[in-house]
């Protein structure tokens, strides 16, 4: 609550914004495209498998789309700014708790959520968006290379039969996935490393329990949101 109150509290720290959102992607953005496209290319090339069967291989687009846009893309989210981006905020603000450098600033009068939690869970969020958006254009094309020139499907039936079953709304749930996933990545990180003892061993126990509350929070967000969303 801290956090979200200090989120209205000026001044902004915007360059510690960008800083935060620079190096978040930085870390994150090549560990998502790496998991997305063979992800995709394999999820994709099973439904396909499936749609064979049946005699709706026309369809594969629509698969695709409800997979990749609804679940894969979040999904694949979830693992990258929990493993990646959220680990990174754990471990630069546990070591800058251990070396005392919290307290000092609670001494100059620096309120150290405002001026180092928000830009890091606004930069999370931010960043868990773009991700998103990404790996679902990613495991798209992905899904159009394993339909078209792994399985010798039409082109044109895998695009046209995208919007078949997905549509605006559905990117809007899953945009708004990635904004919670991003935001409980952050704040988790935030929280653990403000408030890590023991030394470096104390660091490295609140990297490893960010990592494991951030996916136990992140896929629990993820049934929510998803089951809320198909009612």
């Amino acid at each position: 609550m801290e956090t979200f109150r200090c989120m209205f509290k000026r001044p902004f720290h915007a360059r510690e914004f960008i800083q935060q959102a620079w190096f978040i992607a930085g870390v994150s953005i090549m560990p998502a495209l790496l998991m997305a496209i063979p992800f995709c290319m394999m999820f994709v090339y099973q439904i396909n498998i499936l749609l064979a069967e049946i005699g709706a291989v026309d369809l594969s687009g629509a698969g695709a789309g409800v997979a990749i846009i609804r679940e894969i893309g979040p999904v694949v989210t979830v693992l990258v700014v929990a493993g990646a981006g959220s680990t990174a905020i754990c471990a630069d603000l546990g070591s800058r708790t251990i070396r005392e450098e919290i307290d000092a600033m609670k001494v100059l009068g620096i309120d150290p959520i405002h001026r180092l939690c928000v830009p890091r869970v606004l930069a999370s969020t931010m960043i868990a968006m773009f991700l998103n958006g990404l790996v679902s254009a990613v495991g798209l094309v992905g899904g159009y290379i394993a339909t078209v020139y792994m399985q010798g499907a039409s082109p044109g039936q895998y695009v046209t039969s995208i919007s078949i079953l997905t549509g605006t709304s559905d990117f809007m749930i899953s945009e708004l996935k990635a904004a919670v996933f991003g935001m409980l990545a952050g704040l988790v990180a935030c929280h653990l490393g403000l408030n890590a003892k023991g030394g470096p061993k104390g660091v490295g126990d609140a990297v490893n329990q960010t990592v494991v509350f951030s996916f136990l929070l992140l896929f629990l967000a993820n049934s929510v949101i998803t089951t809320l969303a198909l009612h």
